[in-house]
């Protein structure tokens, strides 16, 4: 028999949140949840009528954290929360999850996991003493054809890796630097509640975690130069970063918010002595595979002689796309499998680990920079 749904709650994302939608469509997909509460506004009343909108039972719609945990071990062990959803801003990660960890529930954290290595490492050590789930919302890493690539890198399709690039471009802050009114209204640009970073710490990590995820290296060095695009914006919105990984593989790191009218152009290229993979998120379903001395292939997602964790990622047949929803609710159901005890792989869902390795990266990264440019490791 499936086992019966995990009851499952929210910190952040309610009214007007994209994410916070991303996260409800995502858990829905496998059936393997069902939302019964959570925080989902600072504002009371929005609070209330949002749980109300989502047809929970408003006595659920809790004011804090606190009272969340509270009200939620007061219940019979069968009606209680198992994992709860941190979708709030970053600068409330680490409170929320330390709390939520310490009382025995599972976390599923948006990333960057925190705001700075050493409360990402306080929150491993945690979740590994108290036994409980914790996964990073990597949300890439459960596209089918990211995993296809990271399958056939894995069994040696394309030689031993010697360079990786990764790019991410947005525009979106391009047009807001030359509105100082509206830049005010950015969290993302706001030290006190994004943290040290804009552009590294919200899109450059993906392509730090994408290049280890897929090619099962580490970086361990790094040379980084970033740029805040006006005199008076103090967290960076551009960087590029020269790698070193294990094995001395050399890679390029770039991410953009101010490339101007990108959408959300995330790529990656994997080159090994003998082909090389590369893959594109604005056409996800794609994975273009090239070989010495051959005609270039594509490969597509869907069909049954994909690699096994690329099959079961894909929920539609060939030609049908899926996405950014689609790829964030394989990793839920990763976590579903862990939760209820069922086997499951490492690349699943990226767990606390991956949380760790990101707030080093982006530390590395801002360091190397203030410094003129110089190597740093992780």
């Amino acid at each position: 028999m499936k086992p019966a749904r995990i009851k499952w709650g929210m910190l952040g994302g309610g009214p007007g949140s994209l994410i916070g939608s991303v996260h409800r469509i995502a858990a829905a997909m496998g059936e393997d949840y069902r939302l019964v509460g959570g925080v989902f506004s600072s504002d009371a009343a929005k609070n209330v009528e949002f749980a109300r909108d989502l047809e929970l039972d408003t006595r659920r719609a809790y004011s804090s954290v606190d009272t969340l945990i509270a009200g939620e071990s007061a219940l019979p062990r069968d009606e209680r929360m198992r994992l709860v959803t941190v979708a709030t801003p970053n600068y409330l990660h680490h409170e929320a999850a330390a709390k939520l960890v310490d009382a025995g529930f599972h976390v599923f954290c948006e990333k960057p996991v925190t705001i700075t290595a050493a409360e990402a490492i306080e929150l491993e050590r945690l979740a590994q003493s108290r036994r409980v789930i914790f996964a990073v919302a990597h949300t890439y890493t459960g596209y089918p054809m990211v995993r296809q690539l990271r399958a056939m890198v894995g069994a040696g399709m394309i030689g031993p890796v010697q360079k990786v690039h990764a790019q991410y471009y947005q525009g979106w802050i391009n047009p807001l630097l030359r509105d100082p009114g509206k830049r005010g209204n950015v969290w993302r640009l706001d030290p006190a509640r994004s943290g040290a970073s804009s552009c590294i710490g919200d899109i450059g990590v993906h392509c730090f975690n994408l290049i280890e995820y897929t090619t099962g290296l580490r970086v361990e060095r790094l040379l980084a130069d970033t740029d805040t695009g006006s005199p008076d914006n103090p967290l960076d919105v551009d960087g590029g970063v020269l790698l070193r990984l294990s094995g001395n593989v050399p890679g390029v790191l770039c991410a953009s918010q101010i490339a101007t009218a990108e959408e959300n152009n995330l790529q990656l290229a994997v080159y090994g002595r003998t082909g090389a993979l590369k893959w594109a998120q604005e056409i996800p379903q794609r994975l273009e595979f090239l070989q010495e001395g051959r005609a270039a292939s594509l490969l597509t997602a869907g069909h049954p002689f994909n690699a096994p964790q690329a099959r079961a990622a894909s929920k539609l047949p060939p030609g049908h796309p899926e996405g950014f929803s689609d790829a964030m609710g394989n990793l839920y159901r990763g976590v579903a499998r862990a939760i209820n005890g069922e086997p499951f792989d490492s690349g699943d869902f990226p767990g606390i680990e991956a949380g760790v390795r990101g707030m080093r990266f982006i530390e590395a990264v801002l360091q190397s920079a203030s410094a003129g440019s110089q190597w740093r490791s992780l």
